[in-house]
């Protein structure tokens, strides 16, 4: 059964991530297009919405989320405080809202919001196409139903995973939230030396995406542990050895670690921000603190 049949959506703040999710829930007939109302500041991003999806488009905030089953909050991080007092009014107790805003934890959204049903998701960019991955968190108020429409939205991106602690949606961040960036320039990175070798630049850049994509395919199908496939591939005194030999003399497993954790740290420190702005609480710990 579709856990959104029926449900009225509101998107607050309807940029790419925003556009990808509704544009998944209407290919998968999960929501109506009549049943959704998008809101966005430029008038010109309003009319292409309507003429894409067929979906009603306003300037107002308050009117997207007036009303709706579902209340989908994907503004930037730094417009928060202009947006929480044209939806603090509207919301009703029994409405859902998800927020894909990056660093804003479930306490400082309740308390700006004064609404305590809330679920935290952190979508990736493949989510554009349907084959991303999302880690989300829901509020001890959020409901099962509304537990199963936030799984049935978010699935719509690709894959989802509820979690119950919700550092570990900042962890998510980190990782997954902005892993693509890590992998894209370890992409380009590769397809430059294709190139340095003599490939041409077109041909470098589908063998590095092939090779990258069958990869990460072979080691979903596999269920082996990452490092037995690395071994599968890396013969004594051969040329992948070698290579091996380089990457882990340049440390590129600490330099990895090292961004993840930046990444992760910089997240504890915009919750921080929003959430002392909202109830004074303390700085996030610093790495081995």
């Amino acid at each position: 059964m579709n856990p959104l049949h029926g449900a009225r959506v509101g998107v607050v703040g309807t940029g790419v991530m925003a556009e990808s999710m509704l544009a998944g829930l209407l290919r998968q007939g999960l929501v109506e297009p009549g049943n959704v109302v998008c809101s966005h500041p430029r008038a010109e991003r309003r009319r292409a919405l309507e003429e894409a999806h067929g979906v009603q488009a306003t300037e107002s905030n308050a009117e997207a989320a007036r009303g709706a089953d579902v209340v989908l909050l994907a503004v930037k991080p730094q417009v928060l405080d202009e947006v929480f007092p044209e939806l603090r009014p509207v919301l009703a107790p029994q409405q859902l809202v998800v927020s894909v805003v990056a660093g804003a934890s479930t306490a400082a959204l309740g308390t700006a919001l004064e609404h305590p049903a809330i679920v935290r998701a952190m979508p990736n960019t493949p989510a554009q196409i349907g084959q991303g991955v999302t880690v989300w968190y829901a509020t001890e108020s959020v409901t099962e139903e509304g537990k199963a429409r936030a799984r049935g939205m978010l699935s719509a991106l690709g894959r989802e995973f509820e979690v119950h602690h919700e550092r570990q949606v900042a962890m998510a961040t980190a990782v997954s939230g902005t892993g693509p960036s890590y992998i894209f320039l370890f992409i380009e990175s590769l397809v430059d030396a294709a190139v340095h070798l003599g490939f041409p630049r077109h041909l470098a850049r589908e063998l590095v995406l092939d090779t990258m994509q069958g990869s990460a395919a072979f080691a979903l199908q596999s269920g082996l542990h990452i490092a037995e496939l690395r071994d599968m591939v890396t013969s004594p005194g051969g040329t992948t050895a070698a290579a091996m030999y380089e990457l882990e003399r340049g440390k590129l497993r600490t330099v990895v670690s090292d961004a993840v954790w930046a990444a992760f740290e910089r997240t504890l420190q915009l919750e921080a921000q929003l959430e002392n702005r909202s109830d004074g609480s303390p700085s996030p710990p610093r790495r081995g603190g």
